[in-house]
């Protein structure tokens, strides 16, 4: 089996079918083969993300706050930007894998893990949409995690610090809002479900983040730095500062996060 190839076309495809298919495909081939061949392979780095062909994308600063709930559009809209975190993120695991060949077995194993949790949980939120007569690509996206990953495609350091460790633990403060905003409409079907979904993709996220952790940590460790330089990794990546103002203190400790982190990133107490 070609793992390499089967990648680019699982991260390419706009099918989730297809990238379902392959991930579980290629999660069952890793889990069966110890060492697999990377010789002669260069990752090439794609020109645009797979939802491109039926997603309208737009810079980020166009796009409207999403406060109105209480109708089934502004339900949607809510939905669909989730849900669009999550397909997004699908390709992003997958990448991880695909883009950095020498990391461990382990790291592999890890990553297509997490792309199969994020298409159950696209799954989920799609499902939602398509109850309230609405698809993915019905509104109108950015690429922010496209882009962050093509921006941290030259090392897998940047990679884990900008991903999980920033990007998806950002995720873990926005969650619990958004549960609390839908909370005097869980009585609707649809909205319980929401909520339903969204606290089965937060405890996931935490494992998630705490895996970008564990890599983070190992490759400080191994290039025998200090594991400060995540702060050093996010002013390059001019994300000092940008921090949400919910942040959730217990949820980033779960996934790794360091007390004195935590203070730095956001100037409260943690203990």
């Amino acid at each position: 089996m070609n793992l390499y190839h089967n990648l680019e076309i699982a991260i390419q495809t706009p099918h989730i079918e297809t990238k379902e298919k392959l991930t579980q495909h290629l999660f069952e081939y890793c889990s069966q083969n110890e060492f697999i061949s990377s010789e002669d392979f260069e990752p090439i780095l794609f020109p645009s993300p797979s939802y491109a062909s039926f997603c309208t994308i737009v810079d980020p600063k166009v796009l409207k706050a999403r406060k109105d709930f209480n109708t089934n559009e502004g339900l949607a809209t809510l939905i669909h930007a989730i849900a669009h975190i999550e397909y997004s993120a699908i390709d992003l695991a997958l990448d991880a894998v695909y883009r950095f060949p020498n990391m461990p077995q382990a790291y592999k194993l890890d990553w297509l893990e997490v792309a199969l949790d994020e298409i159950r949980h696209y799954k989920m939120l799609n499902a939602l949409l398509n109850e309230l007569r609405y698809a993915h690509g019905d509104f109108v996206v950015h690429c922010g995690l496209f882009d962050a990953s093509n921006h941290t495609a030259h090392d897998v350091l940047e990679r884990m610090a900008i991903i999980p460790r920033y990007h998806e633990a950002n995720g873990l403060d926005v969650n619990p809002q958004i549960v609390k905003k839908l909370h005097n409409r869980r009585k609707i079907p649809v909205v319980k479900k929401l909520i339903d979904a969204l606290d089965i993709i937060y405890e996931e996220e935490i494992t998630h983040v705490y895996k970008g952790d564990k890599w983070f940590s190992y490759l400080c460790e191994r290039e025998k730095l200090n594991k400060n330089i995540y702060f050093d990794i996010l002013e390059k990546h001019k994300l000092i500062g940008k921090h949400r103002p919910h942040f959730n203190v217990l949820a980033r400790k779960e996934a790794g996060f360091s007390c004195d982190e935590i203070k730095k990133l956001a100037k409260i107490e943690c203990e």
